[in-house]
């Protein structure tokens, strides 16, 4: 790492603590030819992840477009937003973990209406309607009473 104050690449690590979610290094340092100190963060390089979409298209994966979709399905909903946060870690640190560098945007769909049907019957319901789709009310009857019948049984 080189010194921000003389330049020079010759430092040692002083001091390293890891940060409080675990996810990155904060490290001091000090310059062995100047003898000034400097932070620096280190954090894992991600391997980025493409979705593959419906029609064949491939973009990045963004946790903030499943962000918006979930919101939006939970919208006026008592859904507490640690619930979410939490659907979004998993949904996330499964996506990652797979080391797949591709995933079809069918199975992110699935994954988002599993956690919903979990949290909210309602959400889970309008989630379901957009993403699957409904061409007529007796699809989305049929996912209600799939509900019912869960709840049931």
């Amino acid at each position: 790492m080189r010194c921000k104050y003389c330049g020079s690449y010759n430092s040692k690590v002083i001091d390293s603590r890891l940060s409080d979610d675990g996810m990155q290094i904060r490290r001091r340092r000090e310059c062995t030819d100047c003898g000034k100190r400097f932070t620096t963060h280190e954090t894992m390089e991600d391997t980025p992840v493409y979705v593959i979409k419906k029609n064949g298209g491939r973009q990045d994966f963004d946790i903030s477009k499943v962000r918006a979709g979930i919101v939006k399905a939970c919208e006026k909903r008592p859904v507490p937003i640690a619930k979410i946060d939490a659907l979004l870690n998993n949904i996330e640190n499964e996506i990652h973990g797979s080391n797949n560098n591709e995933i079809s945007s069918e199975k992110i769909g699935n994954m988002v209406m599993m956690g919903l049907k979990d949290i909210d019957d309602v959400a889970y319901i309008r989630y379901a309607s957009v993403y699957k789709e409904f061409k007529d009310v007796d699809t989305f009857m049929k996912i209600i009473s799939d509900i019912i019948t869960d709840k049931r049984g």
